[in-house]
């Protein structure tokens, strides 16, 4: 399989769905606002979705595929069913006890991840019914991360790809059609994250029994396998997930800010998770078993040229994505979401976040390339330690950049935590000789920042007065926002084309 080729479609069907994601935030923005009923639902979705994105899409992804992959590589078929059977089994036990216990536990846990809400006991109360409503979606969606990794294993990557539009077609049905029928109306969100986590673990089912890989009940604590996977699986927490921790975090500090800072927060978040999927999530995914194959094969050489390829790529395609969020950060944020109850101040905070945000987008795409680096080697160590320096770093700079930035601070914070996270990563990649950079290194990152920079002035130059962008109907500001993503993509393939880059120039095959 060209790796150059799954990439485009695991980009391309993650685009679909955070296209339909944009719709949704423009739909939640126009219905809600930014103010007392989002902030709460806000923080009752973050709290399980960071929970996904720990033990699902992050510590168990990155522990079950290296074990699973070198079971497929190593052992027999039948070896290979029995630690999908047996993994399945424990993972939904320890879920549905989960899912138990935080919907029990849910207002010590708001409590706890939003304190600021306490002064206000709608809010607080509001809060901590969505969180009972929204926390199955743990179960649900850690069984979908599940399957995903099987799919990915035998590299059917288009199916875990898509599956994420299902949750927004949850949200987008329930907030056109069915918000008049709860009361609060913001409660239908919480019931969107439910229903879309039954249909994604719906969706999926078919796929597996096709393959004929579909788990049966099979409980074996002592399974080789398993317990290698729980050895793997609470130290990869720290080393992938560092990020989502810190937003939580952020999370109580902005609880104590001013009404609406979550949401500007979030909308900023939804804006950086375009690229992060698009290219980190996909990146991720792909080299992943490859990885992990060249790792048991002990084939050195491959699994150095497969890093090195993946950051090439990094940079190629995260640098402009960074720099455009930037530069167009306030016409992305009024054509998106200024409308209805969302206001021009609204607008402006959450441009504040994101211009924060976007300087460490390049390294929390690093992470998600470098850190399977390390858990392809099963080696959990070197992550562990940076992991817990990135979160002291983190906090650090939360409480020295809050006071005068605000919220911005926060997310700035996050962005430079992300590149330091990043930073030493490598430093460790390089430091135990696992990655060797391939020779050519400065006059790529000569040609690409060049033509970075030309793409930035071009977009300055022609995206028009912050006025008319707050002022404009959403018929205008659409296709001119369109025009001006087309516009900074051109500009910057024609220098590369100048320069000599070619798509062939990046073609890679995966392990076979």
């Amino acid at each position: 399989m060209n790796l150059l080729r799954a990439l485009v479609t695991v980009s391309g069907l993650t685009f679909v769905s955070r296209i339909l994601g944009f719709a949704r935030d423009f739909i939640i923005a126009r219905a809600f606002g930014a103010g007392l009923a989002t902030d709460a639902f806000f923080v009752a979705f973050r709290l399980p979705n960071l929970l996904r994105r720990l033990f699902a899409e992050g510590a168990f992804s990155q522990a079950f595929v290296p074990v699973l992959a070198e079971q497929k590589n190593k052992t027999s078929p039948e070896e290979v069913r029995s630690l999908i059977d047996r993994t399945a089994t424990l993972l939904s036990l320890a879920l549905v006890l989960t899912a138990l216990l935080g919907m029990a536990l849910a207002p010590v846990v708001v409590y706890i991840s939003a304190p600021g809400f306490a002064s206000d006991p709608a809010k607080f109360g509001l809060t901590v019914t969505m969180l009972r409503i929204t926390f199955p979606y743990i179960a649900f969606i850690s069984l979908v991360a599940f399957a995903a990794g099987v799919l990915n294993t035998w590299n059917r990557f288009s199916v875990p790809a898509i599956t994420p539009a299902l949750l927004n077609v949850s949200f987008i049905v329930g907030a056109l059609f069915f918000a008049d029928r709860f009361d609060p109306p913001v409660l239908v969100l919480a019931w969107a994250v439910f229903g879309g986590g039954v249909l994604q673990l719906a969706f999926q089912i078919p796929f597996l029994a096709r393959l004929g890989l579909l788990p049966r009940w099979r409980l074996d604590l002592q399974h080789p396998g398993v317990r290698r996977i729980l050895k793997l699986m609470g130290p990869a927490a720290f080393g992938v997930s560092i990020s989502q921790i810190s937003l939580v975090i952020n999370t109580i500090f902005a609880s104590f800010l001013v009404t609406g800072s979550v949401s500007w927060l979030y909308y900023a978040d939804r804006l950086m998770e375009f690229p992060s999927g698009m290219l980190g999530v996909a990146l991720g995914t792909i080299l992943l078993p490859s990885l992990s194959k060249y790792h048991a094969d002990a084939n050195h050489e491959e699994y150095a040229r497969l890093l090195d390829w993946g950051l090439r790529v990094t940079v190629l395609l995260a640098l402009p994505a960074t720099v455009a969020l930037a530069v167009l950060a306030l016409p992305l944020i009024a054509a998106l979401f200024h409308y209805g109850r969302f206001a021009a101040e609204d607008a402006w905070m959450t441009r504040q976040a994101l211009m924060a945000y976007s300087v460490g987008l390049v390294g929390i795409i690093m992470v998600k390339i470098l850190a399977p680096g390390f858990y392809a080697r099963q080696n959990i160590v070197t992550p562990v330690k940076i992991g817990i320096l990135t979160l002291v770093a983190t906090q650090a700079l939360n409480l020295a950049l809050i006071g005068p930035l605000k919220h911005a601070g926060l997310a700035l914070a996050i962005s430079l935590g992300a590149c330091l996270n990043a930073a030493l990563l490598y430093r460790g990649l390089r430091k135990s000789g696992a990655y060797r950079p391939v020779a050519g290194w400065p006059v790529f990152l000569l040609k690409v920042g060049t033509s970075v920079g030309f793409m930035a002035v071009v977009l300055f130059t022609t995206m028009g007065e912050a006025s008319w962008w707050l002022a404009a109907g959403w018929e205008k500001k659409i296709p001119a926002v369109i025009g001006l993503v087309v516009l900074g993509t051109a500009v910057y393939a024609g220098c590369l084309l100048a320069f000599g880059f070619r798509p062939r120039d990046f073609s890679r095959r995966a392990a076979a």
